[in-house]
């Protein structure tokens, strides 16, 4: 069993060792509810920049606070000067190294905003640069693909936004989402692995808070599998990139529930028309699912859950393309960028 699957599958305890002590996010989200925050900034690259578009669509559906990712390269290399006072950044990142996110951080909290950061190695200079640290708990990661930490960076941002939003229910939900991500690592996707197991390229469709997931999984597929896989929301994939999908076309569709599941599986519909090789993730009530997908106990979750069963499938495929989902050839497990 590669350590990208064993990491996986480790996911559940992690969540269940956020939950057990809660103390730092409920602190956090106790100063932003002290102060309206007209905007919130996310800083964070590869898997972590996708574990901040979930946070940026739960916090503007759920607060309705705008959240923009902010391109480092405009604090360091630019050294812009950032109206950012009383505003919020949160910072992404598994070993919080990299010195463009430190520096970015630093800039941000220089010029007045309050600062955080989620990261899995306790006392790094990304969590000194930000002053608030929400340890991700997630424990030594060996891979160099990323699977328990983005999931654990899932769990705490809908953590952050329940605590936030003062939410209960909502909080419920998230505190059983241990179980969900049990259920999740025990589905079935080996029909993906037959599918994918040939394929050079592809494009992996989300929208709504399960874009952020299409993103990850497609940067998975490149990475451990070397497939050309490119991640668009169903609504922007007909524009340009739609010219690409002809007969046999290989597609991987997320649509777990919520207002965007509709057009979702319209879209896997449509497709299916054109003679695209569809696979479509959905919960078991959708009739053309190809993939089961698991229901948590709130909508805004399923992503969560949906991820790691991607995840599974996705270190399968790579063994049966015969490679190495822990190594890939040509990446490192901290990516230092300036």
């Amino acid at each position: 069993m590669s350590n990208m699957l064993k990491e996986a599958l480790a996911s559940a305890g992690v969540v269940a060792a956020q939950l057990a002590d809660t103390s730092r996010v409920e602190a956090l989200a106790g100063v932003l509810q002290a102060e309206p925050r007209q905007v919130a900034l996310t800083v964070a690259r590869g898997s972590s920049d996708h574990a901040a578009s979930y946070f940026a669509a739960l916090t503007m559906s759920r607060l309705g606070v705008p959240v923009a990712s902010i391109p480092m390269s405009i604090a360091t290399l630019q050294q812009a000067p950032l109206r950012v006072r009383g505003q919020f950044g949160l910072a992404f990142s598994q070993s919080g190294r990299s010195p463009d996110l430190v520096a970015t951080m630093r800039v941000l909290r220089e010029a007045g905003a309050l600062t955080a950061s989620m990261v899995n190695v306790a006392g790094s200079p990304l969590a000194e640069a930000a002053g608030n640290e929400l340890p991700l708990l997630a424990g030594p990661e060996l891979s160099v693909a990323a699977t328990k930490s983005y999931i654990a960076m899932l769990a705490m941002s809908a953590q952050l936004v329940a605590f936030w939003q003062r939410d209960a229910a909502f909080l419920d939900a998230v505190r059983a989402l241990p179980e969900a991500l049990e259920r999740a690592g025990t589905l079935d996707w080996s029909s993906a692995v037959e599918e994918l197991r040939d394929v050079k390229q592809m494009l992996v469709i989300g929208r709504g808070p399960g874009l952020a997931i299409a993103q990850e999984a497609a940067l998975k597929l490149k990475e451990t599998s070397s497939i050309q896989a490119e991640a668009f929301s169903s609504a922007e994939v007909r524009h340009g990139p739609m010219e690409l999908i002809d007969r046999d076309y290989p597609l991987l569709v997320f649509a777990p529930r919520g207002p965007e599941q509709a057009g979702l599986v319209e879209f896997a519909r449509d497709m299916q028309k054109r003679g695209a090789r569809v696979l479509l993730a959905a919960p078991a009530d959708v009739p053309e699912a190809t993939l089961p997908l698991v229901t948590a106990a709130d909508a805004s979750l399923d992503p969560i859950a949906a991820i790691l069963s991607f995840y599974v499938m996705a270190a399968g495929l790579a063994a049966a393309r015969g490679r190495n989902p822990d190594e890939p050839r040509f990446l490192n497990k901290v990516t230092e960028t300036h």
